[in-house]
């Protein structure tokens, strides 16, 4: 059945961006009508925590509610949940949704977000395959440690592979993690950081692995019982976690239109090339001042957050461009490490502090610029570093390890 609906501004995608695209309208002044559209059941919610603090079961579903059923219902803000859109049509001003309904809208803003990246080969659609990117995922992989589930392998050493070893851990599971590169993390971090993470996995009981790569997972009755490594290893499993990274859910928005390929095109205020349309977070393709102007996408819920504000002060007539620093945090075991700014093109690090320690800091640097810092167990450095990235500031590299002088006084 077809029902046509309309609303002055309609966010596609209840994450953590489109939450805040609402939340900033209404403190920006925006007086109109707003109607939030999500794919799952859910009011918005946290996803950090999914491969943290919710798989770990240390918060329940309510501790991660973005806001209160009560908050939305006073701040006007209303939800079609359980829904998808389909189809966008810029010149009728609609999106259509899996189900036929069509919705008008004074402006979209487009906050989908992504879907995790599955593995293609032989058995990656057995039982017991797992993504860990919404609750429904986290609460399939609790069911089955819940039902006894002590082998896991984890493909993928990123920081959603390695968040999700570190909890495993605690519940007893043997925990094989796979890495196809030689080191983890080596997409975002340098090696200082991906030694210290791999040596501390091993320390925890992870059989942790790089340079492999994965053939096919294998299984009796539909429920997969092991990974076959492409040298023939095959690695018993229980359950297999993927964590390959995201594919931006954009196709209803390019379909329609929108310049994009890996993600949106959106300029400064994350305006689309279609108008009235804006996109914002992991699915919004922006050319980013820290990473000199390249065009990229932020899986952050930092740069969704601050890009939803900048869509809001758009939409309410007070334009500011968006230009945030990024910044990232991950906890594995007892160790909280913290980033400010992005690391792509670095060409020189200082290490600030010993590793052995577990409290540290690396210092990324390009052309002499301090460019980013990864800080574990350092939230001094964290705080005091962000000026320095946001300065792009030169500092003799012996003074920046010298841990006795305050980053701060290096401003």
């Amino acid at each position: 059945m077809v029902v046509l609906g309309m609303a002055d501004v309609v966010i596609v995608g209840a994450g953590h961006g489109g939450a805040q695209a609402a939340i900033a309208l209404r403190q920006n002044g925006f007086a109109g009508s707003i109607t939030v559209i999500g794919r799952e059941p859910e009011l918005p919610y946290e996803r950090p925590p999914l491969s943290k603090d919710y798989l770990a079961r240390e918060k329940t579903f309510d501790r991660i509610m973005i806001r209160p059923a009560a908050f939305w219902a006073d701040k006007q803000v209303d939800f079609m949940l359980g829904h998808e859109v389909v189809a966008v049509d810029p010149a009728a001003k609609t999106v259509t949704t899996d189900d036929g309904t069509i919705m008008a809208y004074g402006t979209l803003v487009w906050a989908t977000g992504g879907d995790a990246r599955r593995l293609t080969l032989d058995g990656h659609d057995l039982a017991g395959v797992h993504a860990v990117r919404t609750r429904d995922d986290a609460d399939r992989l609790m069911g089955e440690l819940d039902a006894g589930a002590k082998r896991a392998v984890v493909i993928g050493g990123g920081y959603i592979g390695l968040e999700a070893a570190a909890v495993l851990t605690k519940f007893g599971v043997h925990v094989t993690l796979l890495e196809a590169l030689p080191r983890v993390l080596a997409r975002v971090a340098g090696p200082v950081l991906s030694a210290f993470y791999e040596a501390e996995h091993r320390a925890h009981g992870v059989d942790l692995r790089t340079d492999v790569a994965v053939a096919a997972l294998e299984g009796a009755d539909g429920k997969v019982t092991g990974v076959r490594l492409v040298d023939g290893t095959v690695l018993p499993a229980q359950i297999v976690i993927v964590g390959i990274g995201i594919i931006p859910a954009t196709v209803p928005l390019l379909a329609a239109g929108a310049e994009g390929g890996n993600g949106v095109a959106v300029d400064d205020l994350c305006r689309t090339s279609l108008a009235d349309v804006y996109a914002i977070g992991d699915c919004a393709a922006h050319a980013n001042t820290y990473a000199d102007g390249a065009v990229i996408r932020l899986e952050s819920v930092q740069n969704a957050n601050d890009q939803a504000t900048t869509v809001a002060k758009a939409i309410t007539g007070n334009p500011v461009p968006y230009k945030a620093v990024p910044w990232f945090w991950s906890n594995q075991y007892d160790l909280r490490l913290q980033t400010v700014g992005l690391s792509i093109g670095f060409d020189a690090t200082v290490t600030r502090g010993d590793p052995a320690t577990r409290s540290f800091s690396v210092i990324y640097l390009k052309q002499g610029r301090v460019i980013a810092l990864d800080c574990v167990n350092m939230v001094k450095d964290y705080v005091q570093g962000k000026k320095l990235v946001e300065l792009g500031a030169t500092i003799d590299p012996a003074r920046l390890a010298d841990t006795a002088t305050p980053l701060k006084e290096m401003v």
